[in-house]
């Protein structure tokens, strides 16, 4: 079994090495606000976190260290999470994927964009501006209607808050701060850290202030481990809450292993385990004691059955068997 990191030491690490961003307590509160709003209705509330962490070389940053992740699972997930009646901390990698907007992401909206005059026929040329209308072609955006529909929905109802983060030193602050704002609801929180959270860092005392000079020669890189955080969100920051953590991992033989001992190690409810080339029709959801195969067919992949909606339908039912224990 792993040693167990220690929640206090690496609380102080966090604090001394890595910047507090001016903003923390603002969007703390405004999380705290969400959290309990929905938690006095009776409602449940998750924190995803998506996409990648950026992890600068120079204090002046020209150059960083970043990661493949798009944010799609965490932008996914938070949709049908919202359709299964929770409300959602969105806290999300900027520019990374967002529910219901990551559908159209590949589109050039221009493309999609065409004018019409107020008559409803073609704008002619010199026509003046109000008494143009802009339509939407649904060719090039397809299901558009049904998707701005929902998403009006949503955010009417006030059903998600999107927090945006770029490094690595932000995810960190920011995930503490909305695992405090969380805690107030004890068991109906859950945490679904989705986020491609980098393993390595580059401490602030050791960075050079300018832009790297290529001048010099070859670069070497010495880089410290990330203090694993899973440690003080489960034993001291919300200790009553449900907590999912993501195992990614290209070598599919030592992917369960490392997932059990995850959960050996930090005590936490689940682990989706899953590998790279096969993620989006392939996970495992690993427990303390049991572990569920969640498999999408050939089929259902070419009709684009997302395998995220098994994912959290999966979590739900583990989370109210949770809250109910």
């Amino acid at each position: 079994m792993m040693a167990e990191p220690r929640a206090s030491s690496i609380d102080g690490k966090l604090a001394e090495e890595f910047a507090v961003p001016s903003h923390v307590e603002e969007v703390k509160e405004r999380m705290t606000a969400f959290v309990q709003r929905h938690g006095a209705a009776g409602g449940r509330v998750v924190l995803i976190t998506s996409g990648g962490t950026k992890v600068p070389l120079e204090s002046r940053t020209v150059r960083f260290l970043d990661n493949f992740s798009s944010g799609r699972r965490g932008a996914v997930s938070a949709e049908h999470f919202i359709d299964s009646g929770y409300a959602v901390v969105f806290l999300h990698r900027h520019r990374s994927l967002c529910p219901y907007t990551r559908m159209f992401s590949t589109v050039n909206l221009l493309d999609a964009l065409q004018f019409r005059d107020g008559g409803g026929g073609a704008a002619s040329e010199g026509s003046a501006a109000e008494e143009e209308v802009v339509v939407v072609s649904q060719q090039a955006l397809p299901n558009v209607a049904k998707v701005l529909r929902r998403y009006q929905e949503v955010k009417e109802a006030g059903l998600v808050l999107p927090i945006e983060f770029s490094t690595l030193s932000e995810y960190l602050h920011l995930l503490k701060a909305a695992a405090q704002a969380l805690s107030t609801i004890g068991s109906k929180a859950m945490f679904y850290l989705a986020a491609a959270v980098s393993d390595f860092y580059i401490p602030a005392s050791d960075m050079p202030e300018h832009k790297i000079q290529s001048s010099n020669g070859p670069l070497q890189i010495s880089m410290k481990m990330v203090p694993k955080i899973l440690s003080p969100l489960v034993k001291d920051w919300a200790p009553q809450a449900f907590v999912t953590s993501f195992k990614l991992e290209t070598d599919p033989a030592i992917l369960l292993d490392k997932a059990r001992r995850a959960l050996d190690t930090y005590r936490h409810q689940a682990v989706v385990a899953n590998v790279l080339d096969t993620r989006r029709g392939y996970v495992v959801v690993v427990t303390p004691d049991a572990k569920h195969e969640l498999v999408l067919t050939e089929q259902e992949v070419e009709e684009d059955v997302e395998i995220e909606e098994r994912i959290v339908s999966n979590l739900t039912s583990a989370h109210t068997h949770f809250i109910s224990q």
